[in-house]
């Protein structure tokens, strides 16, 4: 097996980052960093960190943060993501739990978080040198193929680590056969933004994919509307990403197509978007919503739409989340595992292109269901069924409902436990910040829309609903925030 400091990720890193050295490469805060100065920063990364080994980052969208992500692979290391947004106690927490051979962050993160003891290495800016501020003894080197110990998202509990090889991030980015994309010759002229966050596969797939193709990128910190409108502006991208969330601030807001001019097609994954909410955007703007299918055990998407699919099968096909994508395999299958013909709704299983041949189908909880033409319809979540006195609700149909209502942003609905039915649903709702509503009227609304034993049993107004890194739900969060109260509508 092809050892990691010499895999070709980390061969082609080195390519692009000594490709033209003077060129643009990250713009932060409105400033221009050069390819040249991404260069010294992620090989001086890569002189201070253990070779081969687990190097713990509390990952922030910054660009010496972007630099010690690439200068760990350059090392033929694996890049424990560490999100410093979790909380101090669980963060620090899990840091001592993992006791790893290195941290990397921030001066301030690794005095607040890191225990005295651990070696550290500080990145203040990519125009400063990292400085190792505490020490001690490094495990001896060992040979790895996991290139990012990724963590999910979190939505549905807990997050949990996953590992992504090296060879899963190549083809993520790359294609089924990355042979077929040389190193270019000179940087791309045109200018990408990257705003999803670099601790979500999302951030970590869209920086490499820029690097990889020596595309220049706006880094943002964070998704806020007034200024990723300005760098659409500024910059006139082709095509831009925007979680189901970021999608209906701007489909809500007093954008027009002029300020979107240039854009081509909008790309949305994480998260379901519902088939009106790309319409209404289409409409709005004049640019088709491309969504996609994806999961961190993935390394990334394995379905989606493209602009000629859409042409062609949009009105038909509306809803769905596009075809079999980078060489990958979808099936559903009963709950034994027998495989399901068209149009059955059962458990969706894949094969992803980035795991290579010899894989087996992995399973996930997605009910699903693939008409003849190779879509794939995603129908909810079998571990999020909520079961209320022998009826089973899907949270995703009741979400879909009360997001259809004009004056809401956005909504997540959860099981919380009943004496008397085992579970009813209740939902968190943000409204737009132009209009308000009374519960009563959301009501009104759902018993249009729903049987009466899937409208929520209450049903929370906040500014605000919790959400991971990546723009989801946080519905750990949602569910903490039911727990213990008391019943708004039976």
């Amino acid at each position: 097996m092809t050892q990691p400091p010499d895999h070709p990720l980390s061969t082609r890193i080195r390519q692009i980052l000594d490709l033209a050295p003077d060129a643009r490469a990250i713009e932060f805060d409105e400033t221009w960093f050069t390819w040249g100065e991404l260069a010294t920063a992620t090989h001086c990364t890569a002189d201070h960190v253990p070779r081969a080994q687990p190097v713990g980052i509390l990952l922030r969208n910054r660009p010496e943060h972007v630099a010690a992500f690439l200068g760990v692979l350059l090392a033929g290391g694996t890049v424990v993501v560490i999100n410093p947004a979790r909380g101090d106690d669980r963060i620090r927490d899990d840091i001592t739990a993992l006791d790893l051979p290195l941290v990397i962050g921030n001066t301030d993160d690794l005095t607040a978080l890191v225990d005295p003891g651990a070696t550290t290495l500080a990145v203040d800016g990519l125009d400063g040198q990292p400085g190792r501020v505490r020490t001690k003894s490094v495990a001896s080197a060992t040979n790895s193929v996991t290139a990012v110990r990724m963590l999910t998202s979190g939505t549905t509990g807990p997050p949990k680590r996953v590992d992504l090889t090296y060879d899963m991030l190549w083809r993520s980015v790359l294609g089924a056969d990355p042979d077929r994309h040389p190193v270019p010759t000179a940087p791309r002229t045109g200018v990408a933004i990257v705003n999803a966050p670099l601790v979500h596969i999302g951030g970590v797939f869209r920086i490499l994919q820029c690097v990889l193709t020596a595309r220049p990128f706006v880094f943002l910190p964070r998704f806020e509307l007034d200024r990723w409108a300005a760098v659409v502006r500024e910059h006139r991208p082709g095509a831009v990403s925007l979680v189901p969330a970021a999608l209906r601030m701007v489909l809500h807001s007093d954008l027009t197509a002029d300020d979107l001019a240039g854009v081509r097609a909008v790309t949305s994954g994480t998260a379901p978007l519902s088939a009106a909410d790309a319409d209404a955007f289409q409409e709005k703007f004049g640019i088709p919503v491309l969504t996609s299918y994806a999961a961190t055990e993935f390394g990334g998407g394995v379905a989606g739409w493209t602009l000629a699919d859409h042409r062609q099968f949009w009105q038909a096909k509306r809803g769905s989340v596009g075809r079999a994508s980078g060489g990958a395999l979808l099936r559903v299958v009963a709950d034994d595992g027998t495989e399901l013909g068209t149009d059955r709704q059962g458990l969706l299983e894949v094969i992803p292109g980035q795991l290579g041949a010899g894989t087996d189908w992995i399973r996930t909880t997605d009910l699903a269901r693939i008409d003849a033409d190779g879509f794939l319809w995603i129908l909810g979540r079998a571990d999020q069924a909520i079961i209320r006195g022998g009826f089973k609700i899907m949270p995703d149909e009741v979400r879909a409902a009360i997001e259809a209502h004009p004056a809401v942003r956005g909504a997540a609905v959860v099981a919380r436990p009943d004496h008397r039915l085992g579970e009813t649903p209740v939902a968190m709702v943000e409204l737009r910040p132009d209009r308000r509503t009374e519960i009563t009227d959301l009501l009104d609304h759902l018993r249009t829309r729903l049987a009466r034993y899937e409208i929520p049993t209450d049903i929370a107004l906040v500014d605000a609903i919790p959400r991971t890194p990546s723009g989801k739900p946080d519905l750990s969060a949602v569910r903490a925030h039911f727990a213990g109260t008391g019943t708004r509508q039976e």
